[in-house]
């Protein structure tokens, strides 16, 4: 079996090795290099005229359609960095709120629950709680604003008071006269 696998190995060889000789002779020959050359530049002309055309009739060419691709999966790898980043901010911002709002939730479910447990006593007190209300007593009533007045005896006005008038000091009023005589 080595013999086949062998003998195999060998034809490959030499025919590798026949091809690159045809090909060296054939690149060493003038007239197939400057063929060569000369296809070469007719297709350079070609694309040259092809994006002149192209770019005439506002189309795109496969250089632009390449460039923007580029450009495309740049911005989208910026993109995906940004995402990931508002990703790690929003993670952290909820590790930071939810010990407040668990502490603060719990806090407003024992709210709820005390404010239950007065509404039924408050509802329990209020049914075993006469209908009818019970008269105030006098002491307590309020007269009504525009109620006539009660018959009662009217009182006796205290008599006025009379002011004492200040004790004037004749001496004092000539001396002031004659200051201000002087002074105009």
């Amino acid at each position: 079996m080595s013999d086949p696998e062998g003998l195999r190995d060998r034809l490959t060889r030499s025919g590798e090795d026949a091809l690159g000789k045809l090909a060296q002779e054939l690149l060493e020959n003038p007239l197939v290099n400057t063929a060569l050359s000369r296809a070469f530049e007719a297709r350079e002309k070609a694309v040259q005229a092809q994006e002149a055309a192209l770019g005439a009739l506002n189309i795109p060419s496969a250089a632009d359609i390449e460039r923007l691709t580029r450009r495309l999966r740049s911005v989208s790898q910026r993109l995906e960095g940004i995402e990931d980043g508002v990703d790690r901010l929003d993670q952290r911002l909820e590790q930071l709120n939810r010990p407040a709002l668990s502490g603060a939730e719990e806090r407003l479910t024992a709210i709820e629950g005390q404010l239950g447990k007065l509404f039924t006593e408050l509802s329990v007190l209020g049914s075993s709680l006469e209908t009818s209300p019970t008269p105030m007593p006098r002491e307590q009533e309020r007269l009504e604003m525009n109620a006539p007045e009660p018959a009662t005896k009217p009182k006796a006005k205290p008599a006025p008071r009379k002011k004492k008038a200040p004790a004037k000091t004749p001496a004092k009023r000539p001396a002031a006269r004659k200051k201000r005589a002087a002074s105009a």
